[in-house]
């Protein structure tokens, strides 16, 4: 039985993502995959601000095997919709203004 292959080993990624998904709590490739690109995205960037949108590129080539340039080419605006459906849906429901 082989191990699992550690994040930073995973295409696009490297010791530097692998240490900002840490920070996060993720530090499994399981983990990365049960969570999917746009969690772990948001997850990350909630644990360190400053994060850019590369990493969010850098998932999804990680998970799906594209290369980066074309997850930022082809899938950039699917990708930027699910984030902020994604970021509206952590925040729940509007609030009603109290008269």
């Amino acid at each position: 039985m082989s191990a699992s292959p550690a994040i930073a080993d995973l295409k696009s990624l490297g010791p530097k993502s692998a240490d900002m998904l840490a920070r996060a709590g993720i530090t499994t490739v399981a983990q990365l995959q049960q969570l999917g690109t746009v969690a772990a995205y948001a997850r990350t960037r909630a644990a360190s601000p400053g994060v850019s949108l590369n990493l969010l590129w850098a998932l999804e080539s990680a998970l799906t095997g594209l290369p980066w340039q074309e997850v930022a080419r082809r899938h950039r605006t699917s990708l930027l919709l699910a984030l902020e459906a994604h970021d509206e849906n952590r925040k729940g429901p509007p609030q009603e203004e109290q008269p």
